[in-house]
């Protein structure tokens, strides 16, 4: 990784986060621009937002009064009357766990004439903790560790499409092991004063390893690869989280934004055989990035 893209990735944190290199929590007030739009004269598009009551409305935490709509800093032109109401307070800490699980298996199956035979047996499962600490009012920093684990077993596929193009597999079998470690922001914005739902973006630097083995016989020879591989990306996943009790939550995320490098290197039978090395960034929904989970605020 180059100077130039370690620069980028620690500059949206550091903006995500509202910390500057010397520690401030405005970063606005050393922009010259951002200082300049946070500062300029708002029209207000709402005549319930001028001189609403409830922007001085204050509530009890911890032996400290909190304001229930929290101040934000507004970059547009428009004053749209949209709130940042109090959703988790500072100083608590959350414990959470996402976990997924699925297995597919069939036995002699058949697709029309083209496919017979086919047995396949399939199991993963990922397991995501987490833990973080709210260093601000809705503001959250932690740590996430992922691990991942993926079985696949071929016992026997037979493909025959015409006289020219058939063939048959047999004792076929991938597996796949990787481990991630995380460091995150998370930012809430609470919907309402009544502090149960809200929506959330994570930003994420994560740092992993991984390792897979694909066992297959070609040639009449069982042949063994081995690939291992390490990772560094930084994420951008919305999501929303629903308070189902006083301290426990469920939320759902997606990704929509990444950049990503990716390095590996494969070993046949204990001989080298290649490297490679890749980097691409995404702006996207993606459907495969769905994440359900359960967290506790002490």
């Amino acid at each position: 990784m180059n100077k130039t893209a370690i620069a980028f990735i620690i500059g949206i944190l550091a903006a995500m986060a509202g910390f500057d290199a010397y520690g401030a929590g405005d970063i606005a007030s050393h922009i010259p621009v951002l200082k300049s739009m946070a500062r300029s004269e708002k029209i207000p598009l709402d005549s319930a937002i001028v001189n609403n009551p409830a922007l001085l409305e204050t509530v009890l935490v911890g032996g400290d009064t909190v304001p229930v709509i929290l101040p934000q800093k507004n970059y547009g032109r428009y004053d749209r009357g949209l709130y940042n109401y109090l959703f988790v307070p500072k100083g608590q800490w959350s414990f959470g766990l996402m976990a997924s699980y699925g297995e597919f298996g069939t036995d002699d199956y058949q697709i029309l004439s083209m496919l017979k035979n086919l047995d396949l047996k399939v199991k993963a499962y990922s397991l995501q903790p987490s833990i973080s600490y709210f260093f601000d009012n809705n503001q959250a920093v932690g740590l996430k560790f992922n691990y991942t684990r993926m079985n696949l077993d071929l016992p026997s596929l037979m493909v025959d499409f015409d006289d020219d193009i058939n063939f048959s597999l047999s004792d076929v079998s991938y597996y796949s092991t990787s481990f991630t470690t995380s460091v995150v922001y998370r930012n809430y914005v609470g919907l309402g004063r009544e502090r149960r739902f809200g929506v959330f973006n994570d930003v994420d630097l994560s740092f992993g390893t991984g390792t897979s083995r694909f066992k297959r016989y070609y040639g009449g020879k069982l042949r063994d690869t081995r690939t291992n591989s390490t990772t560094a990306s930084i994420n951008f996943s919305p999501g929303v989280c629903v308070f189902i009790m006083d301290y426990v939550s469920f939320n759902v995320s997606f990704g929509v934004f990444g950049i990503k490098l990716h390095q590996e290197k494969q070993i046949t039978d204990g001989v080298e055989e290649g490297s490679r090395f890749s980097s691409g960034a995404n702006f996207r929904f993606n459907i495969f990035n769905i994440n359900f989970g359960m967290a506790v605020y002490i």
